[in-house]
């Protein structure tokens, strides 16, 4: 049968518009302008594992941690000479062109004996260039003397024991370029997350005035750095309502405000909400569906069982859990925290 050039042309139309649909190689940032492997850049002292930052490399803590799968987390920032971050009331410091934000991920090879040694997996790197920050991830060898940029990813497998004296194994998953955004991404616009003064601030710790004394950090007059009371972490003794506040800033406001990706859904959980239905209080879901468990409302008063945010929390699923990257494993304490803080709500 021999065909028109009529059908032949709308077959290579149709064709042609289906072509965009058709799975392209994933494109990620072009990162040839910086070093390939971690001891270039001068952060860390010889030898790179002991992770001893150098003279001009600050350490800093944060009061309650973003749950990763059990890692363990040491963090540290760079500033170009002469400049100072400037804090602000609520939202992520501002730090100046040329900084870097740096996060280790390692796990101790035994928790009950320190000395055994730790595995140090990945370091992340935020850089402040002229148009806006860039991640950069250094996955670590095998012998724990260096890491190598790594853009597309990677996964290692992990063996450790924790406190109780458990053996855990982990395909621990080092997330691509791309999926940085997924977390850190305010307006459209690449951001940092953690360094906030809800998160920096501790009596027990003096940091802050430690930078204010150094001239690394410039305060407003409207800040008394001396009075202010940061998040609890999640061994303190405060109470449950605020404990739990922070965690849920900490592990799912980054998407969850007004201003991130999941603004949409009006389910916002930063430290600051105050309406009891953003915080997702006898609220229905924007778009019900799998991840809702066929449960009504985000949360139920006194019904941790029939909230969807423990559903979600409590899922290993990749198409159910929250948050969608970062952990393959529910945080236990997270959720026994935020199930008892349900059962407490009016």
């Amino acid at each position: 049968m021999l065909f028109s050039k009529q059908s032949i042309l709308i077959f290579l139309i149709i064709a042609t518009s289906l072509l965009p649909a058709l799975k392209q190689p994933e494109q990620y940032p072009d990162v040839s302008r910086y070093p390939v492997q971690l001891s270039e850049l001068g952060l860390f002292k010889q030898p790179l594992r002991n992770l001893s930052p150098a003279t001009d490399v600050e350490p800093y803590t944060v009061n309650m941690p973003l749950f990763s799968d059990y890692a363990q987390k040491s963090r540290f920032f760079y500033l170009p000479p002469g400049k100072s971050i400037s804090a602000k009331e609520r939202e992520v410091f501002d730090f100046p062109v040329g900084s870097i934000l740096v996060k280790n991920f390692y796990y101790a090879l035994d928790e009950q004996h320190p000395e055994a040694g730790k595995r140090i997996l990945e370091t992340r790197l935020l850089v402040h260039e002229e148009k806006g920050w860039v991640p950069l991830s250094y996955v670590w060898n095998d012998e724990q003397t260096d890491a190598r940029i790594e853009v597309a990813g990677h996964s290692t497998n992990l063996e450790w024991t924790d406190q109780r004296g458990k053996k855990n194994k982990l395909n621990y998953q080092v997330p691509n370029l791309n999926q940085c955004k997924g977390c850190h991404s305010q307006n459209g616009q690449f951001v940092p997350i953690g360094p906030s003064l809800r998160q920096l601030s501790n009596p027990e710790n003096t940091q802050l005035e430690n930078w204010y004394e150094k001239g690394l950090l410039q305060v407003p007059e409207t800040i008394d750095l001396t009075s202010f009371t940061g998040m609890p972490g999640l061994e303190s003794t405060a109470n449950t309502d605020r404990k739990a506040r922070a965690y849920l800033d900490a592990n799912c406001a980054h998407c969850h405000n007004r201003k991130g990706p999941a603004s949409t859904s009006g389910l916002y959980l930063d430290y600051y909400e105050t309406a009891p239905e953003h915080l997702g209080i006898n609220k229905p879901p924007v778009a019900a569906g799998r991840g809702s468990g066929k449960r009504k409302f985000s949360i139920v008063p006194g019904k941790p069982n029939e909230s969807i945010l423990m559903y979600r929390m409590e899922s290993n699923d990749t198409g159910i859990r929250m948050p969608e990257i970062g952990r393959q494993i529910a945080h236990k304490e997270g959720l026994e925290l935020i199930k008892n803080w349900i059962k407490e709500l009016e």
